[in-house]
């Protein structure tokens, strides 16, 4: 039988609401197409924004919004895309696809669509194309409250009032695609370019990201750490705020990644043992930033994650347009409960991406939209949002799974907030339903709230039929003496709140 066990009185620190982050890049039909549509456009909108998408992304509780890359943010130049929009340049997106980007979706734009979610705003500069003056003067731009040139420029376009930028990355990707750099070289440009991110409001200072490693590249941690953190004076220690982690789960490999919907039963197991590789790589990127840092100052920031498939058939190859199912359902569960039991270092996450592109939580097609599997598990797990982590362990839990691709059955994890506890389980099997006991130390049940995500592994929502995969009530379900009892369906991710 497997056990969970809960110690309910015991809090292992916050879970910051950024872990349910999400990534807008201008990539294929993410911000064109799918957040942004403009004002002219039939379909219903606010100043541009799509309002269908706006809405299920308020419903879903969308705390944090990453822009405008990506690769894209280092050969992005941000004065392209301010004023008026007949006068904004054109530039060719060389990353994604070699379309034409016309930047009608600029810096204001970005800053009234996280307005109208109600979102924290995460910009990423241009490092490995760019310059200290122009990240500098983007920085004042949106910053700024008092008078300058640039505070001014902002008021003709529109403006009045600062915005609050609540992180800034410092380039993205300057191990690969943002300037092929070597960490100390990275370590370096990034001491010098975070100088100039100006704290204009220090009642709410912006939190700057470095670029940190691709996957287990625990070499670039380690020499960014000692260049960038343990060699600065104690009291000076804000050169570094945190560090980005990237690691996408590929089922084979990047020249043959596999589909999103045609998968066999091993690719199921291939895709979830890739996908808990996120819980060795926050341990051992941690180990070696707690080795600089025991006192855990700097967030490890994970914002990009998610499934990478081979490109819907008839679709541009740069696009990156996949569909989504139950696997994708369990990927973000495993993740999220992973980065919820690592709080203590992993203060922000951002899955890739928003719409249209790669692990995306809503697709559209003209007016049409639709809300994925991975939608459904982020709009369950909100409920951990600014909770309180509390100690939990499973007990009896055997492995599932085809030949070298074995995984647990169960993984878990549990918050407290408002008088309730939030439990979420993800049953990684892709046949049998698994029935968990679970114990709490002095709470004695009264109710409880259980809701499922579940449906054949390789269940999907369409245009056509974008109901079949959506969040249902759960039934087996009973409050027992000792706390629930509940049965998981196989392929499921659940919620339970309790009180």
């Amino acid at each position: 039988m497997i056990k969970l066990t809960i110690h309910e009185n015991e809090k292992l620190g916050k879970i910051n609401p950024e872990i349910y982050g999400h990534f807008s890049e201008h990539l294929g039909r993410c911000i064109y197409e799918g957040l942004y549509v403009g004002e002219n456009s039939e379909i219903p909108n606010n100043k541009g924004m799509r309002t269908d998408v706006v809405e299920a992304l308020k419903d879903m509780k969308l705390p944090v919004l990453r822009w405008p890359g990506g690769c894209f943010a280092d050969e992005y130049h941000w004065k392209d895309g301010i004023g008026p929009k007949e006068t904004r340049k054109k530039m060719i997106n060389t990353n994604w696809g070699g379309v034409v980007e016309d930047n009608s979706f600029g810096t204001h734009e970005f800053f009234e669509l996280c307005d109208q979610i109600g979102c924290k705003t995460y910009v990423n500069g241009n490092v490995g194309s760019g310059t200290v003056q122009e990240m500098s003067e983007w920085v004042e731009y949106m910053t700024f409250d008092g008078e300058s040139p640039l505070a001014q420029q902002r008021r003709a376009n529109g403006r009045d009032k600062a915005w609050k930028v609540d992180y800034f990355g410092v380039g993205n990707e300057n191990w690969g695609c943002g300037g092929n750099m070597m960490p100390e070289y990275y370590a370096d440009e990034y001491r010098r370019y975070q100088s100039f991110v100006k704290q204009y409001n220090p009642d709410s200072p912006i939190t700057r990201v470095a670029c940190g490693p691709n996957a287990d590249d625990y070499e670039w941690t380690d020499k960014l750490m000692a260049r960038c953190f343990a060699r600065t004076f104690e009291h000076l220690h804000g050169n570094l705020d945190s560090i980005s982690l990237h690691y996408y789960t590929v089922p084979h490999d990047w020249s043959h990644k596999g589909s999103a919907t045609d998968f066999s039963k091993e690719d199921w197991y291939i895709t979830l043992s890739k996908t808990l590789k996120m819980e060795e790589l926050i341990s051992k990127h941690t180990t070696i930033m707690d080795k600089h840092d025991p006192k855990k100052i700097v967030g490890l920031m994970v914002d990009e994650w998610g499934c990478w498939y081979d490109v819907e058939e008839g679709t541009n190859p740069g696009f990156l347009y996949q569909q989504n199912s139950i696997r994708d359902a369990l990927v973000a569960g495993i993740n999220l409960n992973i980065f919820n039991k690592h709080c203590d270092r992993v203060r922000m996450a951002n899955i890739a991406q928003t719409v249209n592109v790669l692990q995306s939580v809503i697709l559209t097609e003209g007016k049409k939209m639709l809300l994925t599997p991975t939608y459904h598990v982020f709009r369950m797990f909100k409920y951990h949002q600014d909770a309180q982590l509390l100690q939990s362990f499973l007990t009896g839990v055997d492995e599932t799974g085809m030949g070298e691709w074995m995984v647990p059955e169960v993984t878990e994890s549990v918050s407290a907030k408002d008088g309730m506890v939030n439990i979420t389980l993800n049953n990684l099997s892709a046949d049998d339903a698994k029935t968990v006991e679970i114990s709490f130390d002095e709470l004695k049940v009264s109710s409880i709230e259980a809701s499922v995500v579940t449906g054949a592994m390789n269940a999907h929502n369409t245009f056509e039929n974008a109901d079949v995969v959506k969040t249902e009530e759960l039934k087996n379900v009973e409050i027992t003496e000792t706390g629930i009892k509940v049965t998981l369906p196989a392929c499921s991710v659940v919620l339970l709140r309790v009180k």
